[in-house]
């Protein structure tokens, strides 16, 4: 059984929301199209099969939503930073063109999906700012917003920004949205269970079969399919092909009491370090979210220093209070900057994949999800090139190995460390009583040695993304086996 963090590091979103109890697999299953992962491009996906007539079976490692889109700022928007300028000088203007209006199309989907299925998860329209403080990035700004102008977005450049401090000038996009992810999520869940489609939860992924029907082996049975889509941040299944083609990147959100900042907008700073700005209420209590800190793995320094940087950051330029959450998310950034969608390897039939959704899930996780839906249906998709999962991308280098320290460290409770002990390398925790528990530090998925995370208390890959309980469970793929004890027992 997949194990989660700590409740006390979980996401605004979850701690606001009614937690699921779908069933966990027990006995095979048959359906049209088994879909593994039940984040927003999994559940996306779902949906719009099931309306076209399939039967769709969803297959959730924990529940629904303590995945990477439980932990997102909320953002439903097209404007992604400065990324069309990015785009059209490293693909082109047709490149940045596509992009755009695919993620337009997810604003659109995820709108109509709202309404048609009456889910109630605070979606409203706002506008979205990309700002800066600096004066020599206005050029920068002016050539974000006249592109993205003339690709078609609904984009202009102003200096009439609604925060509480000075800023220089921005982009802006309007009609725009924010959600509350996790309950979008259960709403999404709720329209795809039953009339011969289920939701399973607990129920982790042990191996794929690229076969007809294909499978989706489980520990309660297996999930036989024509197709399977697997939509788990970085795919299990795949033989590590994505791994070579996906940076992971991890990112830190503060969520504190705070009054209203009297516009209803979101914002991004085009300046370093970046700052990611949404208010949301909650129970009837506001809400200010700051993130940012981000970088790729592996890293150094703590994350207890860039969640205290973005807690400042909150309290002096915003007002708020101390943070009542605290968390982070780690997303796949794709080494040439477009997301995947398509078959999961070129040789594939019936398995299919999602992933690289670089930070924007929500509307890069739905059109991507609706690309798989109509490849999977036989239907033309305009964005499916875009998305191409067989095209040529610069694969990222190996990274470099440490040796660990032979000699065990003295440990405080609460404490983590890898060391070498005869050759076997060991991650090795002290517990709130002082004592030591050990477990392999080689992540199952290929190989890399794993590194403690002191703020999750967590065992995390620096190479791929995996993460790991402190008893060895899968909390976050690509891994599907956990990390098994010194005596060789793996975690359930």
């Amino acid at each position: 059984m997949a194990e989660k963090p700590d409740r006390s590091a979980a996401s605004l979103w979850l701690g606001t929301a009614p937690t699921t109890d779908y069933a966990a697999v027990s006995g095979d299953v048959e359906v049209d199209v088994a879909i593994l992962g039940g984040g927003i491009a999994g559940l996306t996906a779902a949906l719009a099969l099931k309306r076209r007539g399939l039967t769709v079976a969803v297959v959730e490692a924990g529940r629904i939503g303590n995945g990477v889109t439980g932990s997102t700022t909320g953002k439903v928007t097209s404007l992604h930073r400065l990324v069309y300028t990015e785009l059209a000088a490293s693909h082109g203007p047709d490149i940045a063109r596509a992009y755009g209006q695919a993620n337009q199309q997810a604003i659109d989907h995820v709108a109509r999906t709202v309404a048609a299925e009456s889910i109630d998860c605070d979606f409203r329209k706002v506008s979205n700012y990309t700002c800066t403080e600096d004066p020599e990035a206005l050029g920068r700004l002016r050539d974000e917003a006249d592109l993205a102008a003339e690709l078609g977005l609904p984009s202009t450049y102003t200096i009439d920004v609604p925060l509480p401090y000075e800023t220089r000038g921005a982009v802006r996009f309007d009609d725009q949205a924010q959600i509350h992810a996790v309950k979008y999520l259960q709403g999404l869940a709720r329209a795809v269970h039953g009339g011969g489609s289920f939701v399973f939860e607990e129920s982790p992924v042990r191996h794929v079969r690229d076969r007809s029907p294909a499978e989706a082996e489980t520990d309660g049975g297996i999930i036989r399919a024509r197709d399977i889509v697997v939509a788990t941040n970085l795919p299990i299944g795949d033989g590590g092909r994505f791994a070579e083609r996906c940076l992971p990147h991890r990112s830190y959100i503060v969520g504190s009491p705070a009054t209203s900042l009297g516009a209803d907008a979101t914002f991004i700073s085009a300046d370093e370090p970046l700052r990611s700005i949404l208010t949301t209420v909650q129970d009837g209590t506001h809400y200010l979210l700051v993130g940012g800190e981000g970088h790729p793995l592996p890293s150094s320094g703590g994350s207890a220093e860039r969640f205290d940087r973005l807690a400042a950051f909150a309290r002096d330029r915003l007002g708020a209070g101390e943070p009542a959450y605290r968390w982070s998310t780690q997303d796949a950034m794709p080494t040439d900057g477009l997301p995947f969608a398509g078959p999961i390897s070129p040789a594939s039939q019936h398995v299919f994949v999602i992933t690289g959704l670089r930070k924007w899930g929500l509307t890069n996780g739905t059109a991507a999800a609706l690309v798989i839906a109509d490849l999977v249906s036989g239907h033309a998709n305009p964005s499916a090139g875009l998305f191409d999962t067989n095209r040529t991308v610069p694969l990222k280098p190996p990274p470099s190995p440490e040796a660990p320290p032979t000699e065990p460290p003295v440990l405080k409770p609460g404490q983590g460390s890898v060391i070498d002990a005869d050759g076997e390398r060991l991650a090795v925790y002290a517990d709130t009583e002082g004592t030591t528990h050990s477990l392999s530090a080689t992540c199952t998925h290929m190989g890399c040695t794993v590194q403690f995370n002191s703020t999750d208390s967590t065992w995390d890959c620096p190479c791929h993304g995996s993460r790991f309980s402190l008893q060895g469970s899968v909390i976050q793929g690509p891994a599907a086996k956990g990390l098994p004890g010194r005596g060789g027992a793996e975690p359930v």
